[in-house]
């Protein structure tokens, strides 16, 4: 009977071997499109030219895939304006087999999330994002893409840090469950339903890390959420994370030859190119779209409003919003947290879809009145106050829910009552004014 045993698992084993082989599978990606339906200051993305760019790689590429690690919605004026719908419709035409939610498409709230999801024509895919009786936000925790001959799960995954990057009323039930272990989870689920796992995250680096250490049995990993892309992958162990510039600046594609056996790639080859808008002709279909929907807002943001005499970038730019929340305010203090800045003060004429672009949230600000010896340091910086003395301090709405987290002010308990108005009036007004900013 044991001699039986022997030769029939040598007999499966063998057979394995035998039906075992590599296939070649390209994972074309981007990241963070952020709405920027047209091209940035540089001359990098736009919708209509990523589109002309990812149907040029996929000319007569039968083993591509195509995938978004997450945030198409918030970052322009028809985003904000009409609240993502109409980017996720042009997003149609790009080609995506699958995607995943970002934090920032839950901006509009949990609601609007729900009908991104049904307004794509591409499956949206999200593990670990639950409600308070632990079912899924999106019905769609994985997928399967069928391509070349190889069973490609894709899962999709939300960073654990999701609560301090959104407004608490945006989310309502809905929070994040651990990353690592949904991930097993599923992995274990997909093993035999699959010839390669890909988890498709909207992560930070450390999750990033984590995942490559700990869930070996995931070996690719498209990300999102880090805006400034990776130079090379990160790796080990034969497993890769990859991911690329927002703003549809830069295209990824990954070229994989996959041992079926192993479930796993035998070798790979990355590079991340960038969406050269003089360099391509735009995609007609998406162009069209991008000029409809850009039509409806330029006459709301494309009024001259006033000239900077430099280009200031993006660190710089916090200072200048802090400086005009202080004196429309006449607070004493003022904290804009950086990843809220969302673009730079470009040099020349400066319209209002630069303050849109740079301020695309419907944050409110606050203002709250505090002792000297209860203000934040990280407010504070090199000035001295007087510990008994009452100060001023006004933030927006996204930074008092959520003050303590790091890139904010690294406190609680702190109140908040007074509500100056939406944020980026307030900026509108203030550049106005000044005319000229130095």
């Amino acid at each position: 009977m044991k001699r039986w045993t022997r030769c029939l698992a040598l007999a499966l084993l063998c057979a394995t071997a035998l039906t075992a082989e590599i296939r070649t599978l390209t994972i074309l990606h981007v990241n963070d499109l952020h709405s920027r339906l047209l091209p940035l200051e540089n001359k990098h993305g736009g919708f209509a030219y990523l589109a002309a760019m990812v149907r040029r790689e996929r000319a007569n590429c039968t083993d591509c895939i195509f995938l978004n690690g997450g945030d198409v919605a918030q970052g322009s004026p028809v985003s904000t304006i009409f609240h993502g719908l109409p980017v996720f419709e042009i997003a149609n035409l790009l080609g995506l087999d699958a995607g995943t939610l970002g934090n920032h498409d839950f901006d509009y709230g949990w609601m609007q999330a729900r009908k991104f999801l049904d307004t794509a024509k591409y499956p949206i895919v999200s593990s670990n994002i639950v409600g308070a009786d632990g079912g899924l936000l999106d019905p769609k925790p994985f997928v399967i893409l069928k391509v070349n001959g190889l069973r490609v799960a894709v899962i999709g995954a939300m960073t654990e840090s999701l609560k301090t990057l959104t407004i608490p009323a945006a989310m309502g039930e809905w929070h994040t469950i651990s990353l690592v272990e949904t991930a097993r989870k599923y992995a274990r689920e997909l093993k035999d339903k699959s010839d390669l796992i890909v988890l498709l995250g909207h992560i930070t680096g450390g999750e990033e890390q984590e995942l490559l250490s700990k869930v070996p049995e995931i070996p690719v990993i498209v990300s999102g959420h880090i805006h400034s892309g990776m130079e090379k992958p990160l790796t080990l162990d034969g497993r890769v994370v990859v991911r690329v510039k927002s703003y549809a600046e830069e295209l990824g594609r990954l070229d994989l030859k996959v041992d079926t056996g192993k479930k796993a790639p035998a070798s790979w080859e990355w590079k991340h190119m960038v969406v050269d808008s003089t360099q391509l002709a735009p995609a007609e279909d998406v162009a069209a779209q991008v000029k409809h929907w850009e039509d409806e807002v330029t006459k709301q943001v494309d009024t001259p409003l006033a000239v900077s005499k430099r280009a200031i970038d993006k660190r710089e730019t916090k200072l200048v919003i802090e400086r005009a929340m202080r004196e429309q305010t006449g607070s004493d203090f003022a904290f804009m947290n950086q990843g809220g800045v969302r673009d730079a003060i470009p040099q020349g004429q400066l319209l209002e879809r630069h303050i849109w672009n740079i301020m695309p949230f419907d944050n409110r600000l606050v203002t709250g009145t505090f002792k000297g010896r209860d203000l934040p340091a990280v407010v504070l910086g090199d000035r001295k106050v007087d510990p008994d003395k009452e100060y001023t301090l006004v933030v927006s709405d996204f930074t008092a829910g959520n003050q303590q987290a790091n890139e904010n002010l690294r406190t609680s308990g702190l109140q908040f009552p007074n509500d100056v108005g939406l944020m980026r009036d307030v900026l509108l007004d203030w550049f106005r004014k000044k005319k000229v900013i130095e």
